[in-house]
């Protein structure tokens, strides 16, 4: 029968942001190795650089060839922001050339920004011109400090249309493991409790994109067939 009798599902689309004074290429680069093809199969990912080039030194530098980008600037205590309006104009423009997405995937800077649009879309203030969000994938995030910003991306939980999050952080905090801790861990905590019912999986390394062990694996093999049967249900209506 071939493929004929299969029931084919189409692929989750994903636009990923990259963390910060990274790249697009870069990100791809450690999803590409590190996640298994059972996963990647089921994901059309899109790449993109951020808004702005690197404005000092990348943590990168030396492990990844540049260029690097940065999505905002942001002060020491992470309240407040440079060019974040930019940066919000600048990601629907991303979307609007090479959508439409289900979702968004984000680590590090690119997590935070993920986790906090459905918010801000739900509130009118980002992503005005593109189809609401449905699906999140979130590695390393945390809460934006700024009281402007958080009152309108957490005010409610967040249930990105279709009620679904996924979130990676490490869980070696729990025994304090010198090296192998995730220095937004505990932000990463308190992110959660923005969404409703998120899935998470948690891995013991610090601030990465993590590898899946068996139970990951099956767990977020488990996430996408659901989204992808949720998606394709919204389609058809």
């Amino acid at each position: 029968m071939g493929s004929e009798g299969k029931n084919i599902q189409k692929k989750l689309r994903f636009l990923c942001l990259h963390g910060f004074r990274t790249s697009g290429e870069i990100l791809k680069k450690q999803l590409v190795t590190k996640w298994p093809e059972s996963v990647l199969e089921r994901l059309d990912l899109v790449f993109v650089d951020a808004s702005f080039p690197c404005r000092g030194k990348s943590e990168v530098e030396g492990i990844f060839d540049p260029p690097y980008y940065e999505w905002f600037q942001f002060n020491k205590e992470f309240t407040e922001y440079e060019n974040f309006d930019e940066c919000l104009a600048y990601i629907e423009d991303c979307m609007l050339k090479h959508g439409p997405f289900d979702g968004l995937l984000g680590f590090s800077q690119g997590a935070i920004l993920s986790a906090a649009l459905p918010g801000l879309q739900a509130k009118g203030v980002a992503l005005k011109k593109v189809p609401k969000l449905n699906v999140l994938i979130i590695i390393g995030g945390a809460k934006f400090r700024n009281q402007s910003v958080a009152e309108n991306a957490y005010s409610s939980p967040t249930q990105c249309h279709v009620s679904s999050f996924l979130s990676f952080y490490s869980a070696s905090i729990l025994v304090a493991k010198a090296g192998e801790t995730d220095f937004l861990k505990q932000y990463g905590v308190e992110l959660l409790e923005s969404f409703a019912e998120p899935l998470v999986i948690h891995h013991p390394k610090g601030h990465t994109i993590p590898r899946f062990d068996e139970d990951g694996l099956k767990s977020m093999l488990s996430f996408l067939e659901r989204m992808q049967n949720e998606v394709s249900g919204m389609e058809k209506q």
